[in-house]
């Protein structure tokens, strides 16, 4: 995709022309075809000649100018390899990048560890060591920090012709070096160099004098690269401010405060009503749209509560430390502009708050910034040290209110429980409970089940204004329509599309966000960005752009959270971690990089851009995954489809007992505390914990010293693998660097001997993994390859604990112990869509025990699917998806995903697996396979009602690409006991693959096992 910051209409029509002045022309049934001019002959085709036999290597201008030159006997010009760049835009890459960008192997990794069948790639130090002619050395630059590359598609096997296209009177010699200038690299190092009319046209507009998102979009769909990728466009129009009316006005000091802090003068009718609610001390939920001010409508009645009384505390809890810390600055602005406030303090009380600042915290501050891990850690196991701060506290904010839901917002609501029970208890009763929320259904249901109170004032209409806002689905050219090759540094199509479209953007003064479903994504994008910025010479927007995920050390994520918050970067590549509502400046553009995990996340996301009123823009890139292809198709349901309901589960014996134990540690219980912990409690109090003789219940002794130490709230595993940057160690001066701490279910995957790890953006090579320490030692090696993990993971039942009955049927739920074996055999090296090399390595596998629950197939269904040829892997598969889409609480579920490089691998697979739908817990202090379990049977009934329109997943691992929707009916029917027509199944192509699957074997229960009725 070419870019131009700058150019003139003819400038643009030219680089049309000579787009459609290659290939070759049919007319009627013949074909004609055209004779290059004299002027290609020479020059192009040689270049075209040395670089088509050196393919494998990472090829620079000087290599390629010296043999051509020898070749030729005459001088090679720079702007002879840009007429080739305009001739193959797509395919050749000719461009600055950094010296050490060329290495294809990390002189960190050793040579004696290599396969004999690896091939080496490595450049010596003489062939980097690039003395570039000063015929293509630009003035002005004095070292050679950038090396010009020349690069291109694997698979350039066609001999492109200019064709009659060009215009009469027009030479198409003149019309390609016309072209040409446009595609004259530019020296990063030279920037200095350059012409005062090419400094201006480098200038990048501020964000108030940007173009419209009309104009941009216009000017996308005249450019050289647009495929017609819009498959779908929405405008939602701009929607005025509704203002409200305050009960009660508000004191002429918090007035004042909110002009000079906010520019805040009136109040939009859903702010008026929340304050009025809370005035009347009811609890109270808003659910309205991304930057609507929903933090003014707790920030101002803790303002009034501190004006009524300087020892009044509150608890402000955000699902994220990015958030604490924008809206802690935020109200400190605040209070800093209230006369008579400006002496309150506040302080964030989280993870990364040292132990010597806790206690100053706790008797000096009157409002607090937390989340629910440190509730649940830190404050209520200490309750004792929080007593006068809870005997004072007004009020408590609990922002994102959507974010908690299923596993985790099922522990939160105990925990909330816990909390309640604690400020009771030292004569606190009257604690105001506030909730925000983007636009989900049944808030004030989910406020009710999560908080556990009754009272609740639900406020849902919107007051705050918006800009027009454009929605676009950008569909992607598929790859097969694709010279093969264009995709660069293990890229798909779909990212190289957002890349482009973001610095497309961003080239126009559009601050823009683009958000990755995953952390390895995020990095690879980021890399991405920084590789073409740095090539364009454009270090200028590249400083203006950081990525942003979990993981950072809090040092990194300080800085970037400080650069996003004073609005001076132009662009973010972030996960999730920055779909909630952290203030990061005035955006304008959303991407998103395939679907997100949801319609809610979907929103989410898109309501991050015009967040200041103005015109804003929300893309939606779609992948080659199938729910991505299912909202192209329907686009509609983007926007007209309903949230799915919050789930939040206040039964859990599992749940409710574990936070039992935390709350007797706190406070002994007694059986009148059903009130907070609901009717289980005696039953669980009798049967779990310890009773002392005045009748008080006390925690297990194998729970002590410290309960809340035993129970992950959030469902993922403790371990933790710390990465350590190690390329300067012996060095003078050099030390290890702490990068960042990933989960072990991560690093399995991301940390083997030899793999790249992408770190914000830059490429490390894995030199050493301590799976006993749980550390890794990494170097920095700028290389132009990524790695891919060769591994599998079988999923096996072991042991039965229960069988249940499916009503109507004489088929069996089974309940147990599962085996989850992960197993890094070797990884592959991969630059654009061609593997360099496999290399084999030998890890310890990943094993894990935890529970489940599964299905096995009959024999004679399998014997059916056979005859009629169907895929049985395939149908597995999507019965099991189609059954986790119909279970509420499958976000916490996981099941054995089928890959399609090994169930269409031609060669058949030694792994062969049984006939069986296998489901468990993703943490192994999950709880949610026994309830699913509870509820197998009604689950697929539902999934058999809803087959035809839902056996994929947005979570499925391997992509939903082993598929059958045919398939995954017959196994429900089968299950369930249904009729199936075998004359009405029409035989299927068959398999496309060896068969990898096989009967299922019965699992050994436990003595004295009953059947439980359905």
């Amino acid at each position: 995709m070419k870019r131009s910051t700058a150019g003139s209409a003819n400038e643009a029509a030219k680089r049309q022309k000579v787009s459609s002045a290659t290939g070759t022309r049919n007319q009627g049934k013949g074909k004609e075809t055209l004779e290059w001019p004299e002027y290609f002959h020479d020059a192009l085709n040689t270049v075209l000649a040395f670089l088509s036999s050196r393919k494998h290597l990472a090829t620079t201008f000087p290599m390629v100018r010296s043999s051509v030159e020898g070749l030729l006997k005459r001088p090679l010009e720079l702007f002879k390899v840009a007429e080739l760049k305009a001739l193959l835009p797509d395919i050749v890459e000719f461009a600055y990048i950094p010296h050490s960008d060329l290495r294809i192997h990390g002189e960190t990794v050793s040579q004696q560890k290599k396969r004999s069948n690896s091939p080496d790639f490595a450049l010596h130090s003489q062939t980097l060591a690039i003395d570039t002619p000063s015929s293509s050395r630009l003035p002005g630059h004095e070292e050679e920090e950038h090396v010009l590359r020349l690069e291109f598609s694997e698979n350039l096997c066609r001999t492109t012709k200019l064709i009659k296209a060009t215009p009469e009177g027009e030479v198409s010699a003149d019309l390609l070096q016309a072209a040409a200038r446009d595609h004259i690299p530019v020296n990063p190092s030279a920037k200095k160099a350059l012409a005062t009319s090419d400094l201006q046209n480098l200038i990048i507009p501020e964000p108030k004098d940007r173009p419209s998102i009309d104009d941009i979009i216009l000017e996308i769909q005249q450019q050289q690269w647009y495929k017609i990728q819009i498959a779908d466009r929405r405008t939602i129009k701009e929607k005025e401010a509704i203002e409200g009316l305050l009960d009660e006005p508000l004191s002429h000091t918090i007035q004042q405060a909110l002009r000079e802090s906010r520019n805040i003068t009136s109040l939009y009718c859903h702010q008026t009503a929340a304050i009025n609610a809370i005035a009347r001390r009811n609890h109270v939920i808003v659910s309205t749209s991304t930057a609507s001010g929903k933090s003014v409508i707790y920030q101002v009645p803790l303002l009034k509560f501190l004006e009524d009384n300087s020892n009044s505390t509150a608890i402000f809890i955000y699902p994220t430390k990015a958030l604490a810390q924008d809206q802690r600055t935020a109200l400190e602005q605040l209070l800093w502009a209230c006369p008579g406030l400006q002496h309150i303090k506040v302080a964030t009380y989280d993870g990364d708050t040292p132990q010597d600042h806790r206690r100053t915290i706790r008797e000096t501050s009157s409002v607090i910034f937390t989340n629910f891990d440190m509730l649940h850690t830190s404050i209520l196991p200490h309750e004792e040290h929080w007593r006068t701060f809870m005997k004072n506290l007004k009020l408590v904010a609990v922002d994102e209110l959507h974010y908690y839901s299923n596993l985790f917002g099922s522990h939160v609501a105990q925990i909330i429980r816990r909390f309640r029970r604690i400020c009771a208890a030292v004569g606190n009763q009257r604690v105001i409970f506030v909730s925000c929320s983007a636009t989900i259904s049944k808030p004030s249901q989910h406020m009710k089940r999560l908080f556990g109170v009754e009272d609740v004032e639900e406020i849902v209409e919107d007051g705050a204004p918006s800009g027009k806002k454009d929605y676009l689905v950008w569909d992607p050219p598929s790859m097969k329509n694709q010279d093969p090759g264009v995709a660069k540094l293990g890229q798909s199509r779909p990212m190289c599309e957002a890349i482009n479209l973001m610095i497309f953007l961003m080239m126009r003064g559009v601050r823009v966000i683009l958000f990755c479903k995953f952390r390895k994504a995020c990095e690879l994008a980021m890399k991405t960005l920084r590789k073409q910025l740095s090539a364009e010479g454009r270090l200028d927007v590249l400083a203006k752009v950081m990525p942003y995920r979990g993981g950072y050390s809090q040092e990194d994520r300080r800085r970037i959270e400080h650069e996003a918050f004073s609005g001076h970067l132009l662009g973010i590549v972030a996960t999730n971690a920055l779909e909630l509502g952290v203030d990061i400046g005035v955006l304008d553009a959303v991407i998103m990089l395939g679907f997100p995990f949801g319609i809610a996340n979907f929103r989410q996301q898109a309501g991050r851009a015009g967040r200041r009123s103005r015109d804003s823009l929300a893309v939606l890139v779609a992948e080659d995954l199938p729910i991505d292809q299912e909202y192209v198709d329907s686009p509609d349901e983007l926007y007209n489809k309903p949230v799915d309901d919050l789930i939040v589960d206040v039964e859990s014996k599992v749940i409710i007992e574990a936070h039992l134990q935390c709350a007797a540690h706190e406070m002994p219980l007694s059986k009148d505390d059903v009130i907070y912990f609901g009717a289980s409690l005696a039953e669980l109090c009798d049967s779990k914990l310890r009773k002392d003789k005045d009748g008080w219940y006390h925690p297990h002794p194998k729970f002590l010293p410290y309960p809340a130490k035993h129970i992950s709230i959030r469902g993922a595993d403790d371990d933790k693998y710390t990465i350590i940057d190690v390329t300067k160690v012996g060095l003078p001066g050099g030390v290890p660097r702490i990068m960042e701490e990933i989960e072990l279910s991560r690093a399995i995957f991301e940390l083997y001997e030899g793999g790249v790890f992408i770190h914000q953006g830059l490429t490390f090579i894995v030199k050493e993994v301590s799976h006993d320490t749980k550390m890794a030692r990494l170097v920095r090696a700028d290389v132009n390859w990524i790695t891919k993990p060769r591994d599998f993971t079988d999923v096996d039942a072991k042991q039965t604990h229960r069988i249940k009955e499916i009503a109507g049927s004489p088929h069996r739920a089974y309940f147990g112990r599962v085996d989850v074996t992960t197993v890094i055999f070797g990884f592959r090296k991969i630059r654009g869509n061609k593997e360099l090399d496999s290399v084999d390595v030998e890890t310890p596998p990943y094993e894990r025990q935890v529970i489940g629950f599964w299905f096995d197939l009959h024999k004679d269904l399998l014997g059916l699917m056979r005859e009629k040829r169907l895929d049985l892997a395939e149908a597995i598969h999507s019965a099991s998806h189609a059954w986790m889409n119909r279970f509420v609480l499958s976000p916490d579920l996981r099941t054995e995903c089928k890959a399609a490089e090994k169930e269409y691998n031609k060669e058949g697979s030694q792994r062969k697996r049984p006939a069986r739908l296998i489901f468990y817990d993703a943490s192994r202090k999950g709880s949610v396979s026994a309830q699913a379990f509870d509820h197998s049977g009604e689950v697929l009934r539902r999934a058999h009602d809803t087959v035809e329109a839902c056996i994929h997943s947005a979570t499925c691992s391997e992509g939903n690409a082993v598929a059958s929707k045919i398939g995954a009916l017959l196994i429900l029917k089968a299950l369930l006991n249904l009729d199936i027509d075998a004359d009405s199944i029409a035989k299927q192509f068959g398999s496309r693959g060896p068969e990898t699957i096989v009967e299922a074997t019965y699992v050994r229960p436990l003595d004295g096992i009953q059947v439980e009725p359905a």
